[in-house]
């Protein structure tokens, strides 16, 4: 439907929409999905994925300020730009964290009276991990520099990248989820996903110089574990073969299931690499592999080649 030239504005227009039955119908709808969670466990404030889409951007801003907007070039107003900052990406940070700790809290049936203690802790022990977050970045992105031959500038890394916006984002992301914040994270991981197409689970963890070139369709697991100075190319797979299920039936969660990835390890595009597997130190995983087993240190595990052969006169057709 086209909107004539003279028609009225929209609010004004009457469109019939039957709202009060509408809305009823989406409290019966609402009322309907309680039962799938215990009563108690009811919270009507979440974490919002927009506040912590601005929480990651102040974040970034107070980690890196000639990147992410601080403009005073004096070291003292630098300084007090990230100050401030960092400043309300904690107080919003923390307001995420007492949303998520009253949701799981209920959950637990447990009382709430400690929720603002155990907020503050992981607050001020994620604060202190980000000098070490930062440097952990600036390490990934000086090996994106040295091992991409059209980077100019780590700069120009920190700002275009994906694969850093991802191991940025995952940095972050693991500090919370090791802290105990793991719903705060997951929906850090998961912007980081939807921006990208990286998707990396915030419990995986991942070493220093880590590089993930062009990077669209990388999954990287909970359980992985990942060494210093690894590369990894587009459509790589580190993931589970199989999901264990205890007696009822019911998914068994948190069981190592991903791959060991050791140091200075290269996987090229398309790799698919499932299971608690240990890829050796500093082997090479050619593209389009599909890997289900360990390989010792310095493997070059490649695809089959195909077999060359020619046909004349139809034959063999």
């Amino acid at each position: 439907m086209t909107v004539q030239e003279n028609s009225p504005p929209l609010d004004t227009v009457d469109l019939s929409i039957p709202l009060d039955r509408i809305v009823a119908a989406l409290k019966a709808s609402r009322d309907r999905a309680r039962t799938l969670t215990p009563r108690s466990a009811y919270a009507r404030d979440l974490p919002n994925p927009e506040n912590a889409g601005r929480v990651l951007k102040e974040l970034f801003a107070a980690l890196f300020p000639r990147h992410g907007g601080g403009q005073d070039a004096t070291d003292k107003g630098i300084d007090y730009f990230v100050g401030n900052t960092l400043n309300s990406a904690l107080r919003q940070l923390r307001g995420l964290l007492s949303q998520e700790l009253r949701f799981t809290f209920a959950l637990e049936q447990r009382a709430d009276t400690a929720i603002e203690g155990i907020v503050a802790s992981i607050t001020h022990d994620f604060a202190e991990r980000l000098p070490h977050i930062r440097e952990s970045v600036i390490l990934d992105a000086r090996a994106a520099f040295d091992g991409d031959p059209s980077a100019k500038s780590l700069e120009e890394v920190l700002l275009s990248y994906p694969g850093i916006k991802a191991i940025y984002y995952h940095r972050v992301a693991h500090q919370l989820f090791r802290l105990g914040a793991p719903i705060v994270a997951r929906i850090v991981s998961e912007l980081s996903h939807s921006s990208t197409g990286i998707d990396i689970h915030p419990g995986a963890e991942i070493g220093s110089s880590f590089f993930i070139d062009h990077g669209t369709g990388v999954v990287i697991g909970e359980t992985a574990v990942i060494g210093e100075r690894v590369r990894l190319y587009q459509a790589v797979t580190l993931g589970a073969k199989r999901f264990s299920v205890d007696e009822s039936g019911a998914l068994v969660k948190g069981a190592p299931r991903h791959p060991i990835v050791e140091d200075d390890v290269v996987i090229y595009a398309g790799a698919t690499i499932l299971g608690r597997i240990t890829i050796g130190r500093g082997s090479v995983i050619g593209g389009n592999v599909w890997l289900t087993r360990s390989v010792p240190a310095g493997s070059h595990v490649l695809q089959a080649q195909p077999i060359a052969d020619s046909f004349e006169a139809g034959l063999g057709i």
